[in-house]
């Protein structure tokens, strides 16, 4: 099995965090949702084979009398939402700080897609996710239970922050298989146009969306001192410049981008949050989500 990603702490701290949605309560607020998954619903749905973390109550006792082996009996339960969970996996989310350089925002979003897992196997709920790398898309539809969870950890586990983008047309099927009433969490650093257009597109489109946006410490702060070389990592573009001289202008900059991207997610409808590389990794969901 993959080993956790989460951080040490992490998963004691998401305890009593589920996922909301603002649909479940309308425009005045927001409230948990109902969920469909497979689960200890009402209308009986399979068996399978128990898994640890199962409840024990969902074991069909009558049956281990006869086969002599533990299953679990699931059943249906109706609900409107299901998770989707979109992660920028392009060069720039391979960028970590100097005091911390296996960090990165990769590994990051990363844990963070695998701490929204957490929320959404705790609450029953089925969840799914899409990475958007510059070769094209690896989706995995929405589904409930350990074994999703798992198959997440591993996916993401063998694979890198790399190259641009994708293009628009290789994009179709984020806006095809993503329903009407699914939940949207977009994990990405939001430096790229068609990034923050993927998420105000689906929420134009009447999905509902979060972004997290993910930040290094360097870019909150410009921690550099004397002459730097700056460089993009997707475009390879350098920049050659004494760092003390560039930081006001720098950071005043940086907080213009900001305010404008703010803007745009609230004229839109996105619900957003930042996270900073030196921050606990539920702080974002924390302020989303409690």
């Amino acid at each position: 099995m993959t080993a956790d990603p989460l951080p040490p702490g992490t998963r004691a701290r998401l305890a009593g965090l589920r996922l909301v949605t603002r649909r479940a309560s309308g425009a005045g607020g927001i409230g948990l949702h109902a969920s469909r998954s497979r689960g200890a619903g009402l209308e009986f749905a399979q068996y399978r084979p128990y898994e640890p973390g199962d409840e024990p109550r969902q074991i069909d006792w009558k049956l281990y009398a006869r086969a002599d082996r533990f299953f679990v009996r699931e059943a249906e339960r109706e609900s409107p939402v299901a998770l989707w969970t979109l992660v920028d996996a392009t060069a720039s989310m391979a960028q970590a700080d100097a005091r911390a350089p296996d960090w990165t925002r990769w590994a990051a979003a990363r844990a963070m897609a695998a701490a929204l897992g957490e929320l959404a196997l705790a609450g029953g709920d089925r969840f799914g996710w899409v990475v958007l790398a510059q070769e094209g898309l690896e989706l995995a539809q929405p589904a409930a239970g350990v074994r999703q969870r798992d198959r997440l950890r591993r996916e993401l586990a063998a694979l890198r922050g790399a190259g641009r983008f994708p293009a628009p047309d290789r994009l179709a099927p984020v806006f095809e298989r993503i329903a009407a009433r699914d939940l949207v969490v977009m994990l990405s650093d939001f430096f790229d146009p068609a990034a923050v257009a993927t998420a105000t597109r689906l929420a134009d489109a009447g999905r509902e969306v979060v972004a997290i946006q993910l930040l290094t410490v360097a870019e909150r702060d410009f921690d550099f001192a004397g002459g730097h070389r700056f460089r993009d990592p997707e475009t390879g573009e350098e920049l050659l410049g004494d760092a003390d001289a560039l930081r006001a202008d720098y950071l005043a900059r940086f907080a213009d981008a900001r305010a404008a991207l703010t803007a745009e997610w609230e004229a839109h409808g996105v619900r957003h949050a930042t996270y900073v590389l030196d921050e606990p990794l539920d702080a974002p969901l924390r302020r989303l989500f409690a």
